[in-house]
């Protein structure tokens, strides 16, 4: 019974949360209450109200007791919000790696057959929690609304397997769509990274390596409120501190997991905003959300390309919070943000082309 009733809660709540966004507007701000503003923002309506369904059914933050029980509620969310994205092409791929083969998934939009872009996204989660099938539906919006390929790689967790693991897996994974390029329907001049978060961080130091090293460097990077400083406390983390989906108390405990010794935290394969040049590197979309505890520092490390002479896009939605791009099944807010960051992300693609 217990296991029948966990596979029938998460459709209920689904069912509870369309329901309340399907609500006129002024029905949905007497739920959420009255209207949240910090730092001259204004919380999105959508957001607020999310929040508050959110703490009503005790799912407060995205840190737990153990790395199963976060990830056992990681996926329960992905439930909660799942969306159907028509139209994709899906295939299950294995990426040979030094450590053993890692799961990913290609995306296509059905009617792409020529070769073109390839992006490569690393989900987000901590690099705790997270896999293939929590980002499954931003990986398909991405794919379908940028007419591009997406190929999303499922790395090694921590606290199993502690930094540099899960960067490790990205250069190899990098390295072999580079290698593996025609037959994964791109060329190695039209392959861009991205991720979200943490998956965000790992992009972003893909990116770095890959210049420096010599390899075909990416042509673009899509950095969705990435974690670029493991080493200070920045304004908005103080500010967004708790109360807005991912916490400092989450912070500390995915760090804990992930770079338990603080010495290494400095290091710039993680730490990239510290690395002392970043001059060369590929044209970058930096994308914020304003009630987000990463948000200053995904902003500075736009700052330093710029300074660094790189084209960067900086663009931070004011309104809401960290993680939105997963709740774009909601609709509203949420999808018309990642709307515009599917558009940025094309017309890129298409000036690297050009």
């Amino acid at each position: 019974m217990s296991k029948v009733l966990e596979l029938v809660q998460p459709s209920l709540e689904a069912a509870v949360v369309r329901g309340v966004f399907a609500l006129p507007k002024p029905a949905r701000r007497l739920l959420a209450g009255r209207a949240i503003r910090l730092d001259d923002q204004e919380l999105a309506l959508d957001a607020q109200l999310l929040l508050k369904l959110m703490r009503l059914a005790g799912h407060e933050q995205l840190s737990a007791a153990t790395p199963e029980i976060a990830r056992a509620g990681m996926r329960r969310s992905t439930k909660i919000t799942a969306g159907q994205v028509p139209g994709v092409v899906v295939a299950d791929r294995r990426i040979p790696t030094a450590s053993g083969d890692l799961a990913a998934r290609l995306y296509r939009p059905r009617e792409l057959s020529e070769p073109g872009p390839l992006l490569i996204f690393f989900h987000g989660g901590g690099w705790v929690i997270g896999d293939l099938d929590s980002h499954d539906d931003l990986c398909r919006f991405l794919a379908k609304h940028a007419g591009i390929r997406v190929l999303s790689v499922d790395y090694r967790l921590a606290p199993e397997f502690p930094f540099p693991a899960a960067l490790d897996d990205a250069i190899d994974a990098y390295r072999f769509v580079v290698e593996n390029a025609a037959e994964l329907g791109t060329s190695p001049d039209a392959i861009a990274v991205g991720g979200d978060s943490a998956g965000g961080n790992l992009a972003a130091s893909v990116a770095l390596h890959a210049t420096r090293s010599g390899l075909a460097k990416p042509v673009f990077q899509l950095l969705i409120y990435p974690a670029v400083d493991a080493t200070t406390r920045r304004r908005s983390r103080e500010l967004f501190a708790n109360g807005f989906l991912l916490t400092d108390g989450d912070m500390d405990w995915f760090m804990n997991h992930y770079v338990p010794e603080e010495d290494v935290r400095h290091d710039p394969r993680l730490s990239v905003l510290l690395a002392e040049d970043l001059s060369g590197l590929p044209t970058a979309h930096v994308v914020t959300a304003g009630f987000d505890p990463l948000r200053d520092e995904g902003e500075e490390y736009a700052r330093r390309l710029a300074e660094a002479g790189v084209p960067v896009i900086a663009r931070r939605f004011p309104d809401l919070i960290h993680g939105f791009a997963n709740l774009r099944p909601i609709g509203g807010r949420f999808q018309e943000a990642l709307f515009e960051i599917v558009g940025t992300l094309r017309a890129g693609l298409e000036l690297q082309k050009a």
